[in-house]
């Protein structure tokens, strides 16, 4: 048998082969192995918005956006929240409407009070409409998810873009932001897919420029921060063609003419999706400028009477401009300031980033910068990022990393680099940073929105260093209400509660420290942490002589005064 096999030209498996029949069927089943680790990834993570989504009361920002989100679809009326365009809030309206939620259309009040009074004073169920406002956005997130995957897979195969996707499904900023109502989350997954787009389109450039097209657009149309990306991804845009255009011998003439005609194309559809959302809400385009639109002068105001948008977007960048020139107060590291601070957000997310992610980051950047085959999608992956925190950089608010929630999703496609690394140790090394961001982040379910890593003391320590958005959002009015109802039920209670949430609709009844004086406030002192933070004179002596007794959630401490 083993001559008449070797003179049929089979000849018998070395052990050297012998793995390669053994594992066959599994390269066989690959795609479909794949795609069953890729929607495992996708549904642990869904678990968590979903969980974050039902337990969580408003954050700070939530009404104003469901509010206004109603008001858009139920009655095509943009004069709430103009300093953001209507895409997000439309998709998130969306949600709204399908939970059947109530609108009273003749409430008159500010979008704030508005916000709440649709919440809490409609007769709605709040809590059922807010998860209802949130699911658009838990439905984005997930789907930017697979463009991360996508992304990272046509870079380095299916196990880079099961890499980027586990960091990505893992990310703890991520996962908070994208289980709110808010804007953060779509605009950066936009830009994201604009970017892929356009990578793509260095094969099929008549197939994805319109695409990319489209996707910058909605990344505009839902948050004015995204500007700033227009000039590079149209530079971008001009590449693929050029790519696209070498690759076919094309003149180098009608090359640039190519690449010219794309950056254009590509502008007047950002501008046409930009004017559809807003078209989309009213078709006529009724628009009152709002007595309190700043008058913005100089290159700033300049720059937003010649955009070519709505009357409404460009009051919306006077808002905008007008929000830069306040004075904001900050909190890093335990130091209270006013204004800001140039390294704030690298030194928060520093903070907010688990520890094997950082790393996964650094060896990424540095593997698509350092593998040839990979170096030209450099500029599509890191260019991105880098602007865009840059920008985010010379903001005057600091008050997250939501502002540059972007970088999880460009930084995680980087990582996927790693998988072209042809050094032994490289598998193994990544693989356990991705499993220790992976322990990281499953530890602190389902206390997201407070998360920082293990450096600098877990959740339960983060108020320590930062505030606001990054920790105390106004989240946890519906856990504080259970918590004094089961261990402190009949007591006194004071609360200094930082949000847009409205305490009495949950059962909290409390009285208002800082309207008596000192001395009468005896028993339960509950403070939301942001306040803390920012050593109100009034709470300060308040809090020095009180015993912290409790917490909820990491984002609100419970005293004792005698």
């Amino acid at each position: 048998m083993t001559s008449l096999s070797t003179e049929q030209g089979h000849p018998p498996a070395s052990p050297r082969e012998t793995p390669a029949g053994r594992f066959g069927a599994l390269r066989r089943y690959r795609r479909w192995l794949t795609a069953l680790a890729a929607a495992v990834l996708l549904a642990q993570m869904a678990a968590a918005m979903l969980t974050a989504a039902a337990r969580q009361s408003p954050t700070n920002d939530e009404p104003v956006y469901a509010g206004t989100g109603a008001y858009y679809v139920y009655e095509h009326d943009l004069r709430y929240n103009p300093e953001h365009p209507p895409l997000g809030k439309l998709l998130i309206g969306v949600g709204v409407a399908l939970s059947g939620a109530h609108l009273d259309a003749a409430y008159t009040g500010g979008q704030y009070a508005a916000g709440r009074h649709f919440l809490y004073g409609s007769g709605n169920n709040a809590q059922r409409v807010l998860l209802a406002a949130r699911l658009p956005v838990v439905v984005l997130t997930l789907l930017f998810g697979l463009v991360v995957f996508a992304f990272a897979r046509d870079l380095a195969g299916p196990l880079g873009g099961l890499g980027a996707l586990a960091l990505y499904s893992f990310s703890p900023d991520v996962i908070a932001h994208g289980s709110l109502a808010t804007l953060d989350v779509p605009m950066a997954g936009f830009l994201l897919t604009a970017a892929w787009l356009l990578w793509r389109a260095r094969r099929r450039p008549r197939l994805c420029l319109p695409l990319a097209g489209l996707a910058l657009g909605a990344a505009v149309a839902t948050k004015m921060s995204a500007l700033p990306a227009i000039p590079l991804l149209l530079g971008l845009a001009a590449l693929s063609v050029w790519s696209a255009g070498r690759e076919r011998a094309v003149s180098r003439r009608r090359l640039l003419a190519a690449c010219a005609a794309s950056a254009a194309g590509i502008t007047v559809l950002v501008v046409a999706v930009v004017w559809a959302s807003y078209l989309a809400v009213d078709p006529r385009l009724r628009w009152t400028a709002p007595a309190d639109v700043p008058s913005i002068g100089g290159l700033r105001g300049l720059a937003a009477g010649l955009l070519p948008f709505p009357a409404p977007f460009r009051d919306g960048m006077r808002v905008q401009f007008g929000f830069e020139d306040l004075q904001w107060t900050g909190f890093l590291f335990g130091r209270v300031y006013q204004g800001s601070l140039w390294y704030y957000l690298p030194a928060a997310l520093l903070v907010k980033t688990p520890l094997g992610t950082l790393a996964l980051w650094a060896a990424g950047g540095a593997a698509l910068l350092a593998v040839p085959r990979l170096r030209p999608a450099a500029p599509y992956v890191l260019l991105p990022a880098a602007v865009l925190l840059a920008a985010a950089m010379t903001g005057d608010r600091d008050l997250g990393v939501r502002y540059a929630v972007f970088l999880p999703m460009f930084l995680a496609v980087a990582t996927a680099g790693l998988a072209a690394v042809r050094w032994r140790w490289t598998p193994a090394i990544a693989g356990a940073l991705v499993l220790f961001t992976a322990v990281s982040s499953l530890r602190t379910y389902p206390y997201y929105l407070p998360y920082s890593n293990e450096a600098f003391g877990g959740p339960a320590k983060t108020h320590l260093h930062l505030h606001d958005s990054n920790v105390d959002w106004g989240q946890d009015l519906r856990r504080l209400a259970n918590r004094l109802r089961e261990r402190h039920a009949g007591e006194k209670v004071w609360l200094a509660y930082k949000g847009q949430g409205v305490p009495s609709y949950y059962g909290i009844r409390a009285s208002d420290p800082l309207t008596v004086p000192p001395g009468r406030v005896r028993g339960l002192l509950v403070v939301s942490n942001t306040l803390i933070a920012k050593s109100d004179p009034r709470l300060t002596p308040l809090i020095a002589t009180a015993e912290p007794i409790g917490d909820v959630g990491h984002s609100i401490t419970i005293f004792r005064r005698p």
